[in-house]
């Protein structure tokens, strides 16, 4: 294909021809070989010492990964993107890969619970991290100090859906030559680049909305290309022999995928790969449905909160508005005291009771007594995360289907 520029949806459905497939194959196939052989030993001794492109080992990578890696990078408009084996074990690969004993992290407060978890762990091992409430820049500003290497937020926090001072932040992290870290997740590169605000390395579970229908565990880490990684101090020397642009993946590629093993396999890769094609599309149908529940939702009297960025009422609706395509598909909401939440959930009928989000049906949890339960009452209530809160994320039902469902619910 030639270079001519495309748009979102056009691009990741023809990404994969732009390059030759074998058989005429409209997708990568699945190369579920480990091991690749070379009729020359010498040219696999290059391939080896990075003189030349080519696979080594299925850890370290593998054509039909390799295939979604380019699809995520030119998702997020970045200059490389390196796959896992969950949104976890990229998340992980920041501090095995990047950061060493006696660094400090400023973090948003506002995390999904296995991020929070991992970083309570990380400073257990002598990496300093300081959590803070990342809805206001200055928070981030005051939390710096000279040892600080890495500012960690997500666009929409799980599951309270606080939104970071997004463009705020990427402007202090440049100008003090920090590392700007943005999880994406609940935003997809459909609705937001974090580039646009200066990120220099953008995490995405692609188990979620990318992938879409829940069959496939990966994650990514991808390099936009805007961060100086010769002036990171902790790029080993080794590694110092690639092009600057080049360092940081490729020291996360070696120090994190190749010695920790997160790889992820071919047949996910591909699940997600097809799955991606259809991203844009299900988030504008999953954007207007989780409004459109929303706003009935924050109607009734039997509601006390209603937690969605795209409803006006939301404190960061202007940065939704001015950042995002839309408000995504994730909202939470708490009922009154005189309902239970249990009850509740159990009355309805298309909204599943499961942990996962992105889905093309809607899942609901409710988020104390589950995926926030092990942090304990104290940090839960310092996240905003109130005992009766329930999450939703909501699918591509027929919109009144849904509505009717939450209601009926509310009614009975």
């Amino acid at each position: 294909m030639s270079e001519q520029k495309y748009g979102f949806t056009t691009t990741i459905l023809h990404n994969d021809r732009r390059k030759a497939i074998e058989q005429g194959s409209l997708h990568k196939p699945v190369h579920t070989s480990v091991a690749f052989g070379y009729q020359d030993a010498r040219q696999l001794a290059s391939v080896f010492q990075g003189k030349e492109p080519g696979f080594r080992y299925g850890r370290q990578g593998n054509p039909t990964v390799s295939a979604l890696e380019d699809k995520i990078s030119k998702m997020e408009d970045g200059v490389g993107t390196i796959c896992f084996a969950t949104g976890m074990g990229a998340i992980g690969a920041l501090f095995q890969g990047l950061l060493r004993a006696g660094d400090h992290i400023v973090s948003s407060s506002f995390l999904f619970g296995n991020t929070n978890s991992l970083w309570q762990t990380v400073s257990s091992q002598g990496v300093a991290v300081d959590f803070v409430d990342a809805t206001d820049v200055a928070n981030v500003a005051a939390a710096l100090r000279p040892d600080t290497r890495m500012v960690f937020v997500e666009t929409i926090a799980n599951p309270r859906t606080q939104v970071a001072d997004l463009a705020r932040i990427g402007q202090l992290c440049r100008e003090r030559g920090i590392l700007y870290v943005v999880d994406n997740t609940m935003t997809t590169p459909y609705l937001f680049r974090p580039k646009a605000v200066g990120a220099g390395l953008v995490v995405n579970s692609l188990t979620k909305s990318i992938a879409g229908h829940g069959i496939a565990l990966g994650g990514a880490l991808t390099d936009t290309g805007l961060f100086d990684w010769s002036a990171y101090p902790h790029i080993a020397a080794n590694f110092r022999k690639q092009p600057p642009a080049a360092q940081g993946l490729a020291q996360l590629r070696a120090k994190a995928l190749r010695d920790f093993g997160a790889a992820l396999g071919p047949e996910a890769a591909h699940h997600i790969a097809v799955g991606a094609e259809t991203l844009a599309l299900r988030m504008e149908r999953t954007s207007a449905n989780a409004l459109a529940l929303a706003r009935m939702l924050e109607a009734d009297e039997r509601v006390a909160a209603v937690h969605y960025p795209g409803l006006a009422s939301h404190p960061q609706n202007g940065i939704v508005t001015s950042l995002f395509r839309t408000g995504g598909s994730l909202m939470s909401f708490e009922l009154v005291d005189s309902i239970d939440p249990f009850d509740y959930l159990n009355r309805l009928k298309l909204g599943i009771p499961a942990s996962n989000l992105g889905d093309t049906r809607t899942l609901v949890i409710p988020v104390a007594h589950t995926i926030f339960f092990e942090m304990g009452a104290e940090r839960r209530a310092s996240m905003g995360i109130a005992e009766s809160l329930i999450r939703v994320s909501v699918g591509i039902e027929d919109t009144e289907d849904l509505l009717a469902d939450f209601r009926q619910a509310l009614d009975a």
